[in-house]
């Protein structure tokens, strides 16, 4: 599976960005993709999950504001960002994890995703 981010840069505080993530590879019928936010000295924090069926599930931190979607089963992963807060810089990773179970919950725990993109640095000034 390979995974490329793109669409991170800096943005005023209140402005939108859209993150997408070129996926290749998936071989399985069911899989959890997500996306990822980690600051410099602290671990990976979940943002945003969607499955194969289109269920998704967002941190308390991005209910509201960001949204998740994919297209073309999935070609590409976007996380639409709006109303940035600095306090949501960071580098974005987007992430896959596929299970051969159709149905399966998907988790927002990096632990349970074994495969990763190089990230994208996110940065929003106040």
């Amino acid at each position: 599976v390979q995974l490329v981010e793109s669409g991170g840069m800096s943005v005023q505080g209140g402005g939108s960005l859209r993150l997408s993530c070129a996926v290749s590879g998936l071989t399985q019928s069911f899989y959890c993709m997500a996306w990822f936010r980690q600051v410099f000295g602290k671990e990976r924090e979940g943002v945003a999950i969607i499955d194969r069926i289109g269920s998704t599930k967002y941190a308390d931190s991005a209910k509201g504001r960001f949204t998740i979607s994919q297209n073309n089963g999935p070609q590409t992963v976007y996380l639409q960002m709006n109303a940035l807060e600095p306090n949501d810089s960071g580098i974005y990773y987007c992430a896959a994890r596929e299970v051969s179970l159709y149905g399966s919950l998907c988790y927002m725990d990096a632990t349970s995703y074994d495969n990763w993109g190089q990230g994208t640095q996110v940065t929003v000034s106040s």
